[in-house]
């Protein structure tokens, strides 16, 4: 991950410009056809891949984009501007499963899963939650039991992202006691491999092309040269994995402020009211204001923290404030959209609604804002 080098701006903007134009392209004509299907648009990503952007972390040597979070945060932000499910999608592909295999795993797992994940051809998943643990993944009833030199599964995963159709899934199971920290294991698992098998898929609010399912595993029998690291560092190596993890949500929360920001500027300046647009009325200005202000905060601090784990620094009080910062402000904005868009904010033919509607999972997902708020807490009383 060392030789990633920073881009300059030009390189910035060009990065930029090419995400934009790939989400107008091949997402915006299709984006409230797939929202209210659920349909996950495998083919999109396998058309990523191509374009870079589900290896974006990975160095060239393993096919990858060979890129930093700086480029990472930027493809993110103009994806969600225009899908919030799409942009989760490859924020949990690139941030979860292949980061979690490009920071833990041997050579060997790397030659084999990475080029894969980064050029699309694979799609990946990755599995922490259960049915009964979310937050409290200290008691994990997902286990793993010793056999030789096989490790038998069994247990649920739930609210997995590509948890059906993603090929290969890194899963956090239990190999020791309940409550230890280092009582649990990461596994790579292929899609295919005899006892697991995917689950029902969510019906959800918002993120709806996004696909979300259980990862179920019934007596899966896994080898030990598909474990990731040593026994017993599965769940210090998730919390590494979601330092980064919050990077790319608090850049999704962002791209969907942004889109539902720049759609109420542009309507408050068409919208006439009164014999004037809007967006004259001190009543809308302020509220664009507010969100624009709002957005830029957001934005410094999710670079801040991009900075920092570019530079192989302790991200995790920065990460964990940006992703809870950006992620109640992508909800405070696109809720003042859908005001500032008035009765056609409610409808499906203005794009607010949605970006309401996905913006709320940013708050939940990796890490709720009480837990944001948990880990900034315990990294600020350290001192």
């Amino acid at each position: 991950m060392g030789h990633n080098v920073p881009a300059n701006d030009e390189q910035l903007a060009f990065i930029r410009q090419s995400a934009r134009d790939f989400a107008r392209t091949h997402i915006l004509p299709y984006v409230m056809e797939w929202d209210e299907s659920q349909h996950f648009p495998i083919d999109l990503f396998h058309k990523m891949g191509e374009f870079g952007f589900l290896g974006v972390l990975v160095p060239e040597s393993y096919q990858g984009a060979g890129f930093g979070y700086q480029e990472y945060i930027t493809i993110i932000e103009e994806i969600a501007k225009v899908c919030g499910s799409i942009g989760l999608s490859v924020a949990a592909h690139n941030s979860l499963c292949t980061n979690h295999i490009l920071s833990f795993g041997t050579e060997e797992q790397k030659q084999k899963y990475l080029p894969l994940l980064a050029t699309g051809q694979w799609i990946g998943a990755w599995g922490l939650t259960e049915p009964n643990t979310g937050s409290d993944a200290g008691r994990m009833q997902c286990v793993a039991v010793k056999d030789g030199d096989d490790y038998i599964i069994n247990g649920t995963k739930c609210w997995i992202t590509h948890g059906i159709s993603g090929n290969v899934a890194v899963v956090i199971v239990r190999t020791g006691e309940l409550l230890d920290s280092k009582g649990m294991s990461a596994f790579v698992i292929e899609r295919g491999t005899p006892g697991f098998k995917a689950g029902k898929k969510e019906n959800k609010l918002g993120m709806r092309a996004s696909e979300t399912a259980e990862m179920i595993f019934e007596d899966c029998r896994v080898h030990k040269s598909q474990m990731l690291g040593a026994e017993g560092e599965g769940f210090i190596q998730s919390m590494k994995i979601l330092d980064g993890g919050r990077i790319s949500i608090a850049a999704l929360s962002l791209g969907i402020a942004k889109g539902a920001y720049e759609a109420s500027v542009k309507y408050s300046k068409e919208r006439q009211q009164f014999g004037k647009p809007i967006a004259e009325f001190q009543g809308i200005s302020f509220k664009l204001a507010d969100m624009a202000t709002k957005i830029e905060a957001a934005e410094l601090l999710t670079r801040q923290a991009g900075q920092l784990k570019d530079a192989h620094l302790k991200c995790t009080k920065e990460a964990a404030m940006a992703k809870y910062y950006a992620s109640e402000v992508s909800v405070e904005v696109s809720t003042d959209a859908v005001q500032v868009h008035g009765g056609y904010g409610y409808t499906k033919d203005f794009p607010v609604e949605k970006f309401y509607r996905d913006a709320k999972l940013c708050t939940i997902g990796e890490g709720t804002s009480e837990i944001q708020k948990l880990v900034i807490a315990r990294e600020v009383l350290k001192g």
